[in-house]
């Protein structure tokens, strides 16, 4: 073998020899993978490498504990499974995302370098499989199979727990604290973008906090079908090589690490055929995009101006818009939304496909719905966070806002239960055609006195709702 100041070492793996560079980590399975995918710059993200190797932690306890995996050996790879979740070789997962669908490189690229690191520990050199063997000893027990879609649950489960949903909820009481800031700024309501019946600022920006609140609980609700892992399966989901006790001690090992609820499938063959419960996080993501994508568009609409649009709130000027246009502010966070809420929803398609590729026995595009999903996760928790600081640094322009109310001709509907609305139409009608008020105009077709004029069409009064009429 070649001394490692060399620049290279030479190793073996079942197809023959591989040059390594002397000083990586990783062997001969994972140089392979890197010659043959070079696809892509994209790479699986940290959180998911260490949900890799929370596995790897848990299965080399419980291994332990069996009596399958020699205690020296397993301490070493233990303790080579910290430093890797530690941040230590960050460096050394080098693999492209578009590789063998099971993911059995990235997989024996963690075995690897846990193997390799673990020699050193025990006084051994990289590259030497006699002390700790990537196969025999950190895979002990596994499989790609089932080792790969029970990471991407852990992954998906920590990444919203600890960023998804607390960002959601910042967003969520971000729009709570506008409702209230609201609640008294009257202003028209647009149906089709045409003028409609009065409503107050703060009723319309209740919507977007329900709609945020909605694909909270939505969100939360995918955890529970994330929870439940084939670990144990190994290659098919019959359990192979595994010790029968093997999985449930490794899962409430990984469960005292990570302080989840995770739970062995009901039916294993079910949990690696299919990713369904992936799918099922990546609609609801693709919900919570939709709804962002909305209220973008909403805060864009009424942000539009500042003379010639709506101009009904204003968003926080946080950077110039324009190279061109001295002066000019652009809704920035509202369009970095819709970016992101477009390519979420590319994602869900992506793991949509994806999803449907269980042929047989083994789903065979886990590595592209592990990265597509924990991407779509990490840019709305991102987009969600900044969006929730220009919420909060919304302002109302009263004045507007009561000034378009007062001019809709929509508040002849208030009248429509007493005169009918045929009636009600032609009044609407004259008031377009002169330019005049409704106000103005039903005192002026006595339809109304002044005084009950100005009682019927209390613009506050309207945004309550019910029957409100002389």
């Amino acid at each position: 073998m070649d001394d490692l100041n060399e620049d290279y070492r030479v190793e073996s793996d079942t197809l023959g020899e591989v040059r390594v560079p002397a000083t990586a980590y990783y062997g001969a399975q994972t140089q392979r993978a890197l010659e043959n995918f070079q696809i892509s710059n994209l790479k699986f993200p940290s959180i998911f490498i260490r949900a890799l190797a929370l596995i790897k932690l848990a299965a080399a306890k419980t291994n332990i504990t069996l009596g399958l995996l020699d205690k020296q050996i397993g301490e070493a790879i233990i303790k080579a499974c910290e430093e890797l979740l530690n941040g230590k070789f960050d460096d050394q997962f080098p693999l492209d995302v578009f590789q063998t669908g099971s993911g059995t490189s990235t997989n024996m690229n963690v075995n690897e370098v846990l193997a390799n690191r673990a020699s050193e520990i025990l006084g051994g050199s990289r590259g030497d499989k006699k002390l700790v063997h990537p196969n025999d000893h950190v895979n002990m027990c596994q499989s790609t199979n089932d080792v790969f879609p029970t990471a991407i649950n852990i992954a998906s489960l920590e990444t919203l727990k600890k960023d998804l949903l607390p960002s959601m909820r910042l967003l969520r009481d971000a729009f709570k604290r506008k409702v209230e800031e609201f609640k008294d700024v009257i202003k028209s309501a647009r149906t089709h973008l045409q003028d409609a019946v009065p409503i107050t600022l703060g009723q319309e920006f209740s919507g977007y906090e329900s709609m945020v609140e909605h694909a909270i609980r939505r969100v939360e609700s995918t955890q529970d079908s994330l929870c439940e892992i084939p670990l144990g399966g190994t290659a098919v989901g019959t359990g192979l090589n595994a010790h029968p006790s093997y999985a449930a001690l490794t899962i409430a090992e990984l469960n005292r690490l990570t302080g989840l609820a995770l739970r062995k499938a009901e039916n294993t063959f079910e949990a690696m055929q299919s990713r369904d419960a992936n799918v099922e996080l990546s609609s609801a993501l693709k919900e919570y995009a939709v709804s962002l994508m909305k209220i973008a568009n909403d805060l864009r609409l009424l942000y539009s101006g500042p003379r010639t649009g709506l101009g009904e709130i204003i968003l926080p000027a946080i950077q110039p818009g324009s190279s061109i246009m001295p002066g000019k502010v652009n809704p920035v966070v509202p369009e970095m939304v819709n970016m992101v809420a477009a390519k979420v929803i590319g994602n869900d398609v992506t793991i949509t496909v994806a999803g449907q590729a269980g042929n047989l026995d083994l789903n065979t595009m886990m590595p592209i719905i592990a990265y597509t999903l924990l991407e779509s996760i990490s840019i709305l928790a991102s987009a969600s966070r900044t969006l929730a600081r220009c919420v909060d640094g919304i302002v109302a322009d009263r004045l507007r806002c009561l000034k378009y109310a007062e001019s809709s001709v929509a508040l002849i509907t208030v009248l429509a239960p007493k005169i009918g609305y045929e009636e009600a139409a032609k009044i609407a009608r004259k008031a377009l055609e002169g330019g005049k008020s409704i106000r103005d105009l039903v005192v002026e077709e006595g339809l109304l006195t002044k005084e009950e004029a100005n009682s019927v069409l209390n613009l506050k009064k309207l945004t309550e709702g019910g029957i409100i009429h002389a």
